[in-house]
């Protein structure tokens, strides 16, 4: 498991590669937090969320979770840390550039991640 500090070194790492466009009215930032976080709708210790794209009282921000991180990729090393949490940001910012760009379609990573969430809940007897 991968320390809080090499996690921070590891997405600020990221962040350097990221052009600047990506961060256009993203006036929160991108802020890791050491929490463990488990969606509403989980049925259980089975889904953890990795990432959060937030947009509250104007402030549009990115939220990574370390704790969901350990929990879901506990042995992860610092080369597989950093493909992984790439993943995850790549994730989190394509929901900002679709919201700033108007997108909300069936095509959206908005659109998918509300298919795959009643993909789990049908796999677990709820709709």
């Amino acid at each position: 498991m991968i320390s809080i500090d090499e996690y921070k070194s590891i997405v600020s790492g990221l962040l350097d590669e990221l052009p600047e466009p990506f961060f256009q009215k993203l006036s929160g930032g991108v802020i890791v937090s050491e929490a463990l976080v488990i969606p509403d709708y989980a049925q259980g210790n089975d889904l953890f969320t990795l990432g959060e794209y937030q947009f509250y009282s104007g402030i549009r921000q990115i939220v990574l979770f370390k704790g969901s991180f350990d929990r879901v990729y506990p042995d992860a090393d610092a080369i597989e840390a950093r493909e992984l949490i790439r993943g995850i940001l790549r994730h989190e910012f394509r929901h900002h550039l679709e919201f700033l760009g108007g997108i909300h379609n069936s095509a959206s990573l908005e659109a998918q991640d509300e298919r795959d969430k009643q993909s789990y809940l049908s796999s677990h007897g709820q709709h």
